[in-house]
């Protein structure tokens, strides 16, 4: 089994197994990271890899995962874009003891009591 090299920001340079790395690539944009648990500290450790990087760790015997970016992102976006105010509102209207039950019986917009 090959040994991979990766660097964890609180360790610095640590060794792997191909088992214990993981690339994962983009459908969409083919933008590649790969993944590991740094052995020392635990950290889970994400970095981006270039394509030569992602066709060299898979080569080694790294598993790939392809994964597809959200539907909603293609999705229509309408109405008004949400302000700050609108977040604050929010806040308020959770912070309410009957918050749920505004929202269930179709109250108006947040913050509007």
């Amino acid at each position: 089994m090959a040994t991979v090299r990766a660097s964890c920001p609180t360790c610095g340079d640590v060794e792997l197994t191909t088992r214990e790395v993981q690339v994962q690539v983009c459908s969409a944009t083919e933008e590649g990271t790969y993944s590991f648990l740094c052995p020392n500290c635990r950290l889970m450790v994400n970095k981006p890899a270039e394509q030569r990087v992602v066709e060299l760790l898979v080569s080694a015997g790294v598993k790939v995962v392809n994964w597809d970016m959200p539907a909603e992102l293609s999705e229509p976006k309408c109405g008004p874009t949400i302000t700050y105010d609108d977040l604050l509102a929010f806040h308020f209207e959770l912070e309410s003891e009957n918050w749920f039950e505004h929202v269930i019986a179709g109250g108006g917009p947040l913050g509007s009591r």
